[in-house]
């Protein structure tokens, strides 16, 4: 995700760069209008997917929407303890940041959730497409036949996931095979576009429905508000909101780099991003009530031309961001690889580098296809990735809050009242780690 941020960095500053910053600048500066931007792009994704059924899990409306305004507090915080760390430790990567503040002991352990986090949003991805293609073969099928879904044949050539194996052999791959995949950040934009679309088109299917399907759905869902049920929608939010390894390489990029303005940017892109999930959650709560999918494009009639296309942005867009998803994770896990194969001299020729590097690609894109291919739904992907996102949005934020606060110059007061929220935020986030990731990962082994 900082890839993405970079890449978005460069391109809304390829034209600005020359005539606003003297000849001397090495680094392209952001406003805050491109700031913003860019934590939108990386935040507005496919969690949007599965936040109706997270409203339907959470109890009901009332009850979702008042863990997102908790939650908001908590994604905030997080945001700015980053910006600030950055400032302080004068590091422009997440890892650097943690590593620089807190140790290489927890640098690294940084490092390993980082390339776990890539790796399961790479499985979700792909539950995703897998889950669009099979809706878009049976549209398609309805709209050349004239015949319903129930009547198409099934063979192992009309299965989705022969589809999906196509895709990935056919198109990921290549694309993912090489070191720099910089034309993907033209397309990458489609995540914002795919996402504003879905939320528009969710509106408009709830106002055009017929008055008794809209309203069989309550505003609770059979009046369960537990604490249980409240807290199992955490891992959605922290995946939906997740923009928080962005926002270093972000921060780092800014033209103001003032903590209040950094404030300022930190509010309005949550804010945003609160409105957009909060009405596709009401609304596509409200479409289905209790009957609402994990995704929530499942639960339209395949015939319903708003969404394929919806489908068809989404799927796209997921399809090209995935390269640069494995493009972040795969330098992490080459590294040690080719320090392991040099051996004592720590050469490394263009053979060597290429070979790691078609290997490791081949192997995250085999291991993550044959994962999508076999979990049930993409709310079981979601939950374990919502877990892993609490890491970098609770508990290594709140670690770097507590070590900066041991030597940075401030008050005794200031210092307490610091350490104190940074130790509430680790411990937040490391019990929404532990919960949501036990129980996810049970959910998993019970199904397959």
């Amino acid at each position: 995700m900082e890839e993405l941020a970079r890449e978005s960095i460069s391109l809304l500053t390829s034209v600005s760069k020359t005539a606003l910053l003297p000849p001397h600048a090495d680094a392209p500066r952001l406003g805050s209008t491109g700031a913003i931007f860019i934590m939108l792009k990386s935040a507005l994704g496919a969690g949007l997917l599965n936040f109706p059924w997270a409203f339907e899990r959470a109890g009901g409306i009332r009850s979702a929407v008042a863990v997102e305004l908790v939650s908001l507090v908590f994604l905030i915080s997080g945001l700015i303890i980053l910006g600030y760390s950055s400032s302080i430790s004068g590091q422009c990567t997440y890892q650097g940041v943690v590593r620089e503040l807190c140790g290489p002991s927890i640098g690294q352990l940084c490092e390993i959730c980082f390339v776990f986090n890539l790796f399961m949003i790479s499985v979700a991805f792909l539950v995703i497409v897998d889950d669009q293609l099979e809706k878009l073969s049976l549209s398609i099928y309805e709209l050349v036949t004239d015949l319903p879904e129930s009547m198409m044949p099934h063979h192992w050539y009309t299965d989705q996931r022969f589809a999906l194996l196509l895709l990935c052999l056919l198109l990921i791959l290549p694309l993912s095979l090489s070191k720099e995949i910089s034309i993907l950040k033209y397309i990458s934009v489609l995540g914002t576009l795919a996402a504003t679309y879905m939320t528009t088109a969710i509106i408009i299917k709830y106002h055009s429905m017929p008055l008794p399907l809209v309203h069989i759905s309550p505003i609770y869902s059979g009046g369960i508000t537990s604490w249980a049920s409240m807290f199992s929608v955490i891992p959605t939010i922290c995946f939906g909101f997740q923009c928080h390894e962005a926002s270093i390489a972000i921060f780092s990029s800014m033209e103001n780099q003032r903590l209040s303005h950094w404030v300022f940017i930190s509010v309005v892109s949550m804010v945003i991003c609160l409105i957009i999930y909060t009405l596709t959650g009401v609304y596509g709560y409200l479409s289905f009530g209790a009957g609402v999918k994990p995704d929530i494009l499942m639960s339209y009639t395949g015939d319903d031309m708003l969404m394929i296309i919806a489908r068809l942005l989404f799927g796209i867009s997921i399809t090209t961001i995935y390269p640069i998803i494995l493009l972040l994770g795969r330098p992490v896990l080459q590294e040690p690889l080719l320090r392991l194969c040099t051996g004592s001299d720590g050469v490394v020729t263009g053979t060597l580098e290429r070979r790691s590097r078609y290997v490791l690609t081949v192997l995250w894109i085999a291991v993550t296809l044959l994962i999508a291919m076999f979990v049930p739904d993409i709310s079981k992907i979601i939950s374990v990735i919502g877990g892993i996102s609490a890491a970098f949005i609770f508990i290594f934020p709140g670690l770097c809050l507590i070590f900066a606060m041991q030597s940075e110059p401030v008050s005794f007061k200031t210092r307490v009242c610091l350490t104190a929220w940074g130790v509430i935020t680790l411990i937040c986030g490391a019990f929404i780690f532990g919960q949501s990731t036990t129980v996810a990962v049970m959910q998993i082994l019970g199904k397959l």
